[in-house]
């Protein structure tokens, strides 16, 4: 055994089964299977008729801590190819952009061949493969971008081309059967690009010639017949075939996708193979769904972008998000924001405590951070707490918080704190944008009335400068006392009562934040509020 194979052998019985791991080695098997040579490749893929989105970020995010996980395994080296698929045609107009009628009037030609509607470049390709780089820059991902277009008209892809005409027919046999009987019967991989309109064809190919590399195909509106070079960007494939032959041509190492395309997977995964290499290792992660459990759709606009939730949360937090989990469901709405800017808060303040490497290279803060742990941005105060703070106060501005936290921390400052400093601004936009408009107070009953008093009774008489830990003892002996069972009813009603919503941090901590005569003054108030219908009473 070699080193380097003893190496990854002992650093695999020592990490823990983090997912970026588990990817990484399936790439170390993939990368030896085929000997070995060069760096690994990983590539995700970008459709520029769209303009760059949550779900960009996503797998550009998981695979870069995929390449993170295997550089760290093997001490290998890794390219991250960011591949723009912008000789596609354009089949239809997106709804987001402007100039649709002109759009309309080049549905049919690639995107790099249609003028770009908001006017700053020369295609509209180019206008989103810009975006798409501004996009990841903006996050700092390193990564290579690579055109379709570029990789096309280049000759980049010659030689797989040829080879595709040299298993045409097996290719088709392939596809043909996933077809409705119409479509089967003129399936081809390859779409020739019309030598006058410049329009991507999808027709039949009457013949394939593999030694001279053409196929010859009928424009179907002139019956003119036309022989075809397929090189030099004279012609494109077809989507599954596109795919394998980018794996075949480029040699991809790694690439993930979505649940939505896991028949397109083994079927550019089959082509592949038939054109004489193994498809590369890769993820299927989930899909996004809106509050209502439905599939996130950018048609329709249900869930979260990408720019609300940078409004509300710093981009640490959607990073936290991405990283739990891949492979489950998960809701993407405004509510997950708080969660998951908390659990990156507590991963953070772990991995800077953290000398053991096997363990810290588990923490999500280790991936967010390419492995440099950075404990400044972080925060003693959760971005739950406050949320709650800027409810109570009723804040509109920064200011207001930090008059709060100064005095639960003298030490802590916008000056010397800046990351705090950012979560408070965030808090006041989700408050006022998102909590505020929803909030909705209940009156107590008659057992909640009575421990309300209790509780408020007993924060008047403690001392104000109590930990919060001490503060949370004596709500929990409150709860106690009064015999609720559960005893998170209890809290469940200090949530509802008192903030006008459902849930909330560690009611010690925020009492503390707020400060106890202000708490009490808040309870008193609950108190005195005319007992109404939930349903009836905004707050």
């Amino acid at each position: 055994m070699s080193s380097i194979e003893e190496k990854i052998a002992a650093d695999q019985a020592a990490l823990p089964k983090a997912w970026p791991f588990e990817e990484a080695r399936k790439i170390v098997a993939h990368v030896d299977a085929r000997g070995g040579d060069g760096p690994a490749l990983l590539e995700t893929g970008y459709g520029p008729s769209g303009l760059p989105h949550i779900g960009t970020f996503g797998e550009v995010a998981r695979t870069t801590w995929v390449r993170q996980a295997y550089e760290a395994l093997t001490g290998r080296s890794t390219r991250l190819l960011a591949f723009s698929d912008d000789m596609d045609a354009l089949r239809k107009v997106p709804t987001n952009v402007p100039n649709q009628e002109m759009l309309t009037q080049h549905l049919g030609l690639p995107l790099t061949r249609i003028p770009d509607p908001f006017g700053r470049f020369d295609s509209f390709a180019a206008h989103n493969n810009a975006m798409l780089c501004e996009f990841l820059d903006g996050f700092g991902f390193q990564y290579e971008f690579a055109s379709a277009t570029d990789y096309y008209t280049g000759g980049r892809f010659d030689d797989a081309l040829r080879r595709m005409l040299e298993v045409h027919d097996e290719v088709v046999a392939t596809i043909a059967p996933t077809l409705g009987a119409e479509r089967r019967a003129t399936y081809s991989p390859v779409l020739p690009i019309h030598p006058r309109t410049g329009r991507v064809m999808q027709v039949p190919v009457l013949k394939v010639d593999p030694i001279a590399a053409t196929v010859v195909w009928k424009d179907p509106d002139s019956d003119e017949t036309f022989e075809t070079s397929v090189l030099g960007g004279h012609a494109k494939m077809q989507w599954k075939a596109d795919w394998a032959m980018r794996w075949y041509a480029l040699g991809v190492d790694y690439e993930m996708s979505g649940k939505d395309l896991i028949d397109s997977v083994k079927l550019s995964s089959r082509i592949c193979r038939i054109l004489g290499k193994a498809p590369p290792a890769g993820l299927t992660y989930e899909l996004f769904l809106d509050q209502h459990a439905q599939k996130i759709s950018k048609s329709k606009g249900n869930g979260l972008s990408i720019e609300d939730w940078l409004r509300y949360a710093p981009p640490e937090s959607l990073a936290q998000y991405m990283f739990n989990q891949p492979t489950r469901a998960k809701r993407l709405f405004f509510d997950v924001i708080p969660r998951a800017m908390d659990e990156y808060i507590a991963n953070v303040d772990k991995a800077a405590t953290e000398s053991e490497q096997t363990v810290l290279r588990a923490n999500p803060a280790w991936f967010i951070h390419g492995g440099e742990i950075r404990p400044q941005d972080s925060s003693p105060v959760s971005f739950t707490a406050l949320l709650n703070l800027a409810s109570v106060a009723n804040a509109n501005s920064a200011s207001t918080l930090w008059k709060f936290l100064q005095r639960y921390d003298p030490s802590l400052s916008p000056e010397t704190h800046s990351y705090v400093d950012r979560l408070v601004r965030h808090a006041v936009v989700y408050f006022q944008e998102f909590v505020k408009p929803a909030k909705t107070f209940r009156a107590p009953t008659e057992q909640e009335r009575a421990a309300l008093a209790d509780l408020a009774a007993a924060l008047a008489a403690a001392d104000p400068k109590l930990s919060p830990v001490e503060v949370q003892d004596i709500v929990f002996e409150v709860g106690k006392r009064h015999q609720f069972q559960p005893l998170r009813s209890w809290f469940g009603c200090l949530y509802e009562v008192l903030l006008g919503q459902t849930e909330g941090p560690r009611f010690g901590i925020f009492a503390a934040l707020f400060g106890l005569p202000e708490t009490v003054a808040l309870i008193e108030g609950a108190l005195a509020r005319d007992a109404v219908p939930a349903e009836t009473e905004q707050g």
